[in-house]
């Protein structure tokens, strides 16, 4: 047979009598912590970001960037840009547009830009519509310069203008007959003209 055993009857004895008390703490739980960062716009990252045309490239077509952008070949056509470099051996033609623009190499056609400044060794071969322009030494221009308060925002609505001030050409003259030659007739001509007015 089994026989249970009963609880000892005994006190504990207390062996942490001569001990330090132990204290307990609850710590209640915290929130994970988490550095915020100020929530920056995309612009603004992307204005970090320079795009770059290197020498070996060649565009034909026009050319849009919304941030700065740097140009070491070959474009025909328009190029937009916030900031541009037109770097030294870079050729573009057509029309740049840029709030600052510096030309190291060739450009043949319109420039509009807030600043524009031409280094040493530049061509532009074309006008330059500025706020504020600034040509060094040994830098090469040919054409008219003309200083305006917004010239980006002008060539979006001025070309357009332009374009419908210009007189629509005139058409072409028509072409003329040669001097009319007195005839030398002998006789009357009243019957042969009477003839060609009857009806037929």
């Amino acid at each position: 047979m089994f026989k249970r055993k009963g609880l000892d009857s005994k006190p504990l004895e207390n062996k942490t009598a001569n001990a330090t008390p132990i204290i307990t703490t609850i710590v209640p739980p915290q929130a994970p912590v988490v550095e915020r960062t100020a929530a920056r716009p995309q612009a603004d990252t992307q204005t970090g970001t320079v795009s770059c045309i290197g020498s070996g490239m060649s565009i034909i077509g026009n050319v849009e960037c919304n941030g700065p952008a740097q140009v070491f070949g070959r474009i025909e056509g328009e190029v937009h840009a916030s900031d541009l470099l037109i770097g030294d051996g870079a050729q573009i033609e057509g029309t740049v547009i840029a709030q600052e623009v510096t030309v190291c190499g060739t450009v043949k056609g319109t420039v509009r830009g807030g600043r524009v400044r031409l280094r040493k060794g530049g061509t532009v071969d074309g006008d330059i519509f500025h706020r504020s322009l600034s040509i060094e030494e040994d830098a090469v221009f040919e054409g008219t310069v003309r200083r305006v308060e917004n010239p980006t925002e002008m060539a979006a609505s001025g070309d357009v203008a332009q374009k419908k001030s210009q007189p629509s050409p005139t058409p072409p003259a028509p072409p003329t007959l040669p001097p009319a030659m007195p005839l030398d007739i002998d006789g009357d001509l009243g019957p042969v003209i009477d003839a060609d007015l009857r009806p037929h």
